[in-house]
């Protein structure tokens, strides 16, 4: 008497094997791709992932329903649909309070003139700018150097806790 498998059994581990191999290629293509849900809670973190040696920016141009990532000034990745063109900027100044930031002007490669919705910047130590970006009811604090990012909902509550920063510095 033989003892070995029956066609019917290896097709089916060849199945099987076969599956195990397509849900594993689709794991490791989709690990290089940028998360779906990037947020301003999250931005500073997510560009301080991409390898730099001088800075990493993230400019979104006309409307902000385009952004790209560049590093060292190499695109590295697009975020489609993250921001919209209601976002808004502040600087935050001891003496002045809060102040509207005026938007940059943006030449791209051609040497054209851009019209800059959003832009924001982290250097080669983790620092990001130090701003306040007002986006859907909610205020992102970015002032702090080392913190994660704040999360406010309003403008005032924002002021507010920087102030008290600022008053236990003073101390």
């Amino acid at each position: 008497m033989k003892k070995a498998f029956s066609l019917i059994e290896l097709m089916i581990v060849i199945v099987i094997i076969g599956v195990v191999y397509t849900l594993s290629i689709n794991k490791f293509q989709k690990i290089g791709e940028e998360p779906a849900n990037i947020s301003l809670k999250g931005l500073k973190e997510y560009l301080q992932k991409f390898p730099h040696s001088n800075n990493v920016k993230l400019l979104c141009l006309d409307d902000c329903s385009s952004c790209d990532v560049f590093a060292d000034n190499e695109k590295q990745a697009s975020l489609n649909d993250f921001l919209d063109k209601s976002v808004k900027i502040y600087r935050y100044d001891f003496s002045y309070g809060i102040l509207k930031q005026k938007k940059e002007v943006y030449f791209n490669k051609d040497n054209v003139e851009k019209d800059l919705c959003f832009s924001y910047t982290v250097d080669k130590k983790g620092v990001g700018e130090q701003v306040f970006v007002e986006f859907k009811g909610l205020v992102y604090d970015f002032s702090n150097y080392l913190a994660p990012v704040s999360v406010y909902t309003s403008l005032q509550e924002a002021i507010d806790a920087k102030e008290k920063l600022t008053q236990e510095v003073l101390r």
